[in-house]
Order: C-alpha cells, then structure tokens, then sequence
C-alpha cells in the first residue's frame, strides 16, 4: 500500500498528492509517468509525476477530475492509500543546455511542465514559460514556475488574467520578437500541442509534446498507446511520453482518444447514482 502523505486543493477539479513511494522517488525524471490503481476494483491510471523528494521519499502528482476513477482519487484524503504506485515509466525529458528554451504548458498540462522548466534553468537555459487555462481560478503553478523562469508568461481564454486568448497567441509574439529560440516544450491538450507544432513547423524550431493516449498497462504490452510518430507506430508508454512534435498524427490521436467517451460517460453516470 502507498500512502497519501498529504493532499491540496489547486482548484475545484485539480488535487495535488504526494505519495509515500520511495524506490519511485529515487529514480524519477522530469517527464516521466507512473500508474496507479486505488484499489482491486480500480482501472489502472497513468499520471505524470509533477515533482518527487528523495529525502522525503515521495512523489507528487497533480489529478484533473475527468472520469469516474479520477473523481473518486480526488475523494480520498490524507491518511488513505493506494494499492499501486508503479513507476518511474516512460523515457525522461532530454535536459540540455540549449540555449532558449520555452515551455508551455495548458490546463493541467501546467503541472508536467513544472519539473521540465526547473531542470532546464538548473542547467543554464534561458526559460521562458507560457501558462494557460479556461479562467484565472484554473491556473496552477504561476508563483512556483515563475522562480524558475526568466519570463513567465500567463493566458486565459475568458481574459480574466494575463494574455485574453490562447498560449498559442503569445508563443506566436515571442518567436517573431525574441530573434532564436532553440527549443520548445509543449504539455496540454492534444489540440493545444496540436496548434503548437503547427506553429512552431515553418520555423523548424525543435519542439516537443508529451501525449496522453488511453493506456492500460504502460509497459510497451498491451498497444493500447500506440500513437503515429514520422509514419510509424509508437508505443507512448515506452518510447515516449515526448516525441517530435512535427512527426505526431495528431488527427489519429485526438481520434484514438474520443474512442471511449460514451463508455466513459456511462460510468460517471453509474458512479453519480451508487451503482459503482
């Protein structure tokens, strides 16, 4: 069993845990993943780990309430357990001094984005980091990230704080103004890192996405990850999360990932009434 050490509301949807699992501490990267099961019932999830403490011995991680099994996490309180706690999965962010470097990060995108930016300033990068979300109550992260930023950039789609549009709209600014941009990070909705590469493309600017296909056992086995990467299959789960941005289908992978929405739907539903 995996204990929560503590929980922390981010938002109305968004909890952030930290988790007593020390062997998945002392490995973990930036940009990595674990999956986790809460109980023998649960289905496993995969999440990215959003921050870790080898003295502590624990990982941290951020859940958007999307589905049945993400809002019943996001019940569980500080004391619980979890019966599964597997990681670190997936290949870790390529950390480099490359000059400038900006990340982006959308939604709960935001918290993945967080261990990348810090590792690329401890390196020597220059960082530029571009948050958004629907409205100024979704944004997480903005005063940690700004620590590890040499400029912090915020949007929200309504205009209640920072930038009134997408992160989109300001990555475009600052590609045409800041003269050389050596690397991009993109983590957020698939049509958000979607807009992104399709941004970044005439520019040849290097940019990376991590992407979120539906994934159940996240060790290469199953194929349910499997995503289009330069016309070839890629399982996201071992040769990823990341990946060229430029190389991804993202029309299959937005696809891919509506393909259970109605079974999904259905198990809220049974969730909201008792029957689960």
């Amino acid at each position: 069993m995996y204990e929560i050490v503590s929980k922390k509301d981010l938002t109305p949807t968004i909890k952030q845990f930290e988790i007593r699992a020390p062997e998945v501490a002392r490995k973990a990267r930036p940009g990595q993943f674990v999956v986790l099961r809460i109980d023998e019932k649960g289905e496993r999830v995969p999440l990215t780990i959003q921050d870790w403490s080898t003295k502590r011995g624990t990982v941290t991680i951020v859940v958007l309430e999307a589905g049945k099994t993400t809002k019943q996490l996001n019940s569980l309180k500080a004391g619980g357990s979890l019966l599964n706690f597997i990681g670190p999965l997936g290949k870790p962010t390529e950390i480099k001094k490359y000059g400038a470097v900006v990340c982006v990060g959308g939604g709960v995108g935001t918290a993945s984005i967080y261990p990348i930016a810090r590792a690329m300033k401890e390196v020597g990068n220059k960082v530029i980091t571009i948050i958004g979300a629907r409205t100024k109550e979704l944004l997480i992260f903005e005063k940690d990230l700004e620590g590890f930023s040499d400029e912090l950039h915020v949007t929200t789609d309504d205009g209640s704080k920072g930038h009134h549009g997408f992160v989109s709209d300001v990555l475009k600014k600052i590609i045409g103004e800041s003269g050389r941009i050596d690397r991009i990070v993109a983590i957020g909705p698939v049509l958000m890192m979607k807009v992104v590469a399709d941004l970044t493309r005439p520019s040849g600017i290097k940019t990376i996405v991590s992407l979120n296909p539906i994934m159940v056992d996240g060790t290469g086995m199953c194929g349910c990850c499997r995503v289009e990467v330069g016309g070839e299959t890629k399982f996201a789960c071992v040769d990823g999360p990341e990946f060229d941005a430029h190389q991804v289908n993202f029309d299959i992978l937005l696809a891919r990932n509506k393909r259970y929405l109605k079974e999904e739907k259905l198990a809220m539903e049974r969730c909201r009434i008792g029957e689960e």
